[in-house]
């Protein structure tokens, strides 16, 4: 069964299903801070933002802290979407795009900033591939990296870290005290 078909539980610190006996987090709490400098790059520029999956809504609500004109998001699993209607009621310049970003891509437009943080996707390595046809010239783009080192599996080039000291509480998807956020001008 995919991602997208399990039924999530809703923490107040952390969004997560279990599987087989087995607990696994989509997101927690404890990622403000990374989601906050996420947020604070792609936004540099202002203008359009586009995101990638909403989880708990952190970079959303950062992203929309920042002047920009409009904010897309793109989100694939039932129960979050309907979590991201309800926190976009009072946003009119959000945009909400429902299913796999692989498949509605080509309906998508270009960007001045891009924040790329999915779960359960099958198509995220597609995303190197794919980004150069939604940047703009200097877009800042950022991604979850899942590897607690400076490396990144979009093989993308030209990628500068910034080093985020982090205190992760055991989980099943990201254990380092240091996060290496992935910044991309393009």
């Amino acid at each position: 069964m995919s991602y997208i078909n399990k039924t999530l539980i809703f923490e107040e610190d952390k969004i997560y299903y279990t599987d087989e006996d087995i607990t696994l987090e989509v997101m927690m709490g404890w990622e403000d801070l990374i989601m906050k400098a996420s947020a604070d790059y792609v936004c540099e520029n202002g203008g359009d933002i586009l995101e990638f999956g909403f989880g708990m809504g952190i970079s959303a609500g950062y992203i929309q802290a920042n002047n920009i004109n409009s904010h897309t998001i793109i989100e694939n699993h039932p129960q979050i979407i309907e979590k991201l209607k309800l926190w976009a009621e009072d946003k009119p310049n959000v945009i909400i795009i429902e299913g796999d970003w692989y498949n509605i891509k080509d309906s998508l437009s270009t960007y001045d900033g891009i924040f790329y943080d999915t779960y359960g996707e099958q198509d995220w390595s597609r995303f190197a591939t794919e980004l150069p046809l939604l940047t703009r010239l200097g877009t800042k783009v950022t991604w979850w990296n899942n590897n607690p080192e400076q490396s990144t599996i979009h093989n993308i080039d030209d990628v500068v870290y910034e080093t985020i000291s982090v205190n992760p509480p055991s989980n099943s998807y990201f254990n380092s005290s240091v996060y290496y956020l992935p910044k991309k001008e393009f």
